[in-house]
């Protein structure tokens, strides 16, 4: 009976140990990316205090997230992967995110809003600051619609996927 206990307790312990590797290896290239945005982020700007980083994957890969100036306002930057060419924009100069959510509803129906987040937009060759939203309609279908940070109005949207 002791040995049943004792290889119980053992089996548990290398799953765990297994599931934890595999955890820290998939997250691992998202932490070298906050790295490396950090880094860029602070040589090209006079920001600190970075928070709330993701990796945006459009027409091309961006890590965004929000740092602050001196005033202690949040500042939301946009470093392109490839070329490190870094945007920054006052939050309090664009629009929010529940200001994108009500354009949405101007003219859709989600059923579902998925996930809100800030992206980049490609609107003729011009990538733009945008809010992605990622909802369901009454079909289950996915969709996107992209509203400009800078304006408030509607880029594009992708429909029915």
């Amino acid at each position: 009976m002791k040995k049943w206990i004792l290889f119980s307790i053992l089996t548990i312990v290398v799953i765990a140990g297994i599931l934890i590797n595999v955890y820290l290896n998939a997250t691992e290239p998202v932490n070298a990316a906050e790295e490396k945005a950090v880094q860029i982020a602070s040589e090209e700007t006079n920001l600190k205090d970075f928070s709330q980083f993701s990796l945006y994957s459009g027409e091309e890969t961006y890590y965004v997230m929000t740092g602050k100036n001196s005033k202690q306002e949040d500042v939301y930057v946009w470093i392109n992967e490839k070329n490190r060419e870094v945007l920054t924009r006052n939050a309090k100069n664009g629009i929010t995110k529940k200001e994108a959510l009500n354009k949405l509803y101007e003219e859709k129906n989600p059923k579902e809003i998925v996930e809100v987040r800030l992206g980049m937009a490609r609107i003729q060759k011009t990538d733009r600051p945008a809010w992605e939203i990622y909802y369901r309609n009454n079909n289950d279908t996915i969709n996107y619609y992209y509203v400009d940070f800078d304006t408030g109005e509607k880029l594009r949207a992708i429909d029915n996927l």
